[in-house]
């Protein structure tokens, strides 16, 4: 196919609403408009005014599924100003909760996005329930999802929007026994996951990249919550400096800006995290994933998909190791002093790093903020993968169903989140 004309209006089994619009001329790539059409909420507005220890419920509300994320980062950021430091009690608490988004997200992706392209199915609704590989599929897709939102209700008391956490620490704290009971679910969903790395490991696609650039904070304990940016190139860049590295780059045609870092394309995400900081996931997860650890690093950006559940394997034995020695011990929330200050709180979500840089006045009131998300960031090169994957399959001989689809992979790939990504309305660098 030599000359085509596409537009996805509505690109299906990601989390918001995109859309591609795809021109080819004789075999020539004229155009790629990958755009995410959510209609913009203005969140960075709305914060403006608003006491900062509201404003982490506040910024949860950006998104129901990374609702976790924003709610940790933005407290990241408000305690950063003050000079408050969490007791270990809350951090571990805080990185409890935040294995159970990853559990719950990831396993929403892989099993309910991803896993229906696997089987050359419309839909996991589609799944048979009659065929055995497809029927333990649809058992495993509820029981990974619920282990999460479990782990995230004990800690939280929401599996969104959980609403026990505040500045400085938990207005009510888990019950010890409802811990301990999270511990066999688990446990239980270990081989569940393993046979979802075999899956994804041995069937996953094989789209190619080779100029893409990753970055991701890490530490050694691969806790998504703390640790310094690593990029492919091995420069580090201090966590509270990331901002003073991004472009922002204006795209006429979406509702959501994009971004480069030090003036390049770049991936965050899973596969980042992989590629960067394996050696850093839980030992126990490393023994039993080596064969498909070798896989990393990768530039088949496909092999998002295949980081994933890798990460989810991780977040359950990092899980198990805490639940296992935490003991719960009455406090209540440090109290924070109000003051005038600039501070940046950043984290990986579990589809990116994701960044607040806040200002508050003397009474504690946000005067501007800035939030850029890892779907903003990945926009560029999701862009570029399907230029990419356009360049190279032109000359075959593929229908224009197999390249829609296809182009709908790609973009599943990346797991972008729109809702996130829609919620500016202009934008102008703060000072750090």
């Amino acid at each position: 196919m030599h000359n085509l004309d596409l537009k996805l209006a509505d690109i299906s089994k990601i989390e918001g609403k995109a859309s591609c619009e795809i021109s080819v001329k004789n075999g020539k790539v004229q155009k790629v408009a990958f755009s995410i059409a959510e209609y913009k909420r203005f969140y960075t507005q709305a914060i403006c005014g608003k006491d900062m220890i509201a404003l982490p419920q506040l910024t949860a509300r950006i998104c129901g599924t990374c609702s976790n994320a924003h709610l940790l980062c933005a407290l990241k950021a408000v305690e950063k100003i003050v000079g408050l430091i969490p007791s270990p009690q809350t951090i571990y608490l805080r990185k409890l909760l935040n294995y159970g988004l990853i559990i719950r997200d990831h396993g929403l992706h892989l099993y309910v996005f991803v896993m229906p392209d696997l089987f050359h199915k419309d839909s996991i609704l589609d799944f048979d329930e009659n065929n055995p590989e497809e029927h333990k599929y649809l058992d495993d897709t509820f029981k990974v999802k619920a282990a999460g939102n479990n782990l995230s209700k004990a800690i939280g008391g929401r599996s969104v929007h959980a609403p026990f956490l505040t500045v400085g620490g938990f207005t009510k704290l888990p019950d010890q026994n409802q811990l301990i009971k999270l511990i066999p679910e688990l446990q239980g969903i270990r081989k569940t996951v393993l046979d979802l790395i075999e899956l994804f490991g041995e069937r996953d696609f094989s789209l190619i990249r080779d100029d893409i650039d990753f970055a991701a904070i890490t530490d050694n304990e691969y806790s998504f919550l703390y640790g310094d940016l690593i990029r492919s190139d091995g420069s580090v860049v201090p966590s509270e400096n990331y901002g003073k590295y991004l472009e922002h780059v204006v795209i006429p045609y979406s509702h959501a800006s994009g971004y480069k870092f030090m003036g390049k394309v770049y991936m965050v995400g899973a596969l980042a995290r992989l590629n960067l900081a394996k050696k850093n996931l839980h030992q126990k997860t490393q023994t039993s994933t080596q064969k498909y650890l070798k896989k990393f690093p990768s530039q088949n950006i496909f092999h998002n998909n295949l980081a994933q559940a890798i990460e989810i394997l991780h977040a359950i034995d990092s899980s198990i190791d805490i639940l296992n020695k935490l003991k719960i011990t009455p406090e209540k929330p440090i109290v924070p002093q109000r003051k005038k200050g600039k501070g940046v709180g950043v984290i990986e979500a579990p589809r990116g790093t994701l960044y607040y840089n806040l200002e508050l006045d003397d009474s504690g009131k946000i005067v501007r903020g800035q939030i850029v998300v890892p779907t903003g960031q990945n926009q560029i090169g999701i862009e570029g993968s399907i230029r990419k994957y356009l360049e190279k399959n032109m000359a075959l001989d593929k229908s224009r169903e197999e390249i829609e689809l296809d182009v709908e992979k790609i973009v599943r790939a990346y797991d972008p989140c729109m809702s996130c990504a829609s919620h500016f309305l202009k934008f102008k660098w703060l000072p750090e």
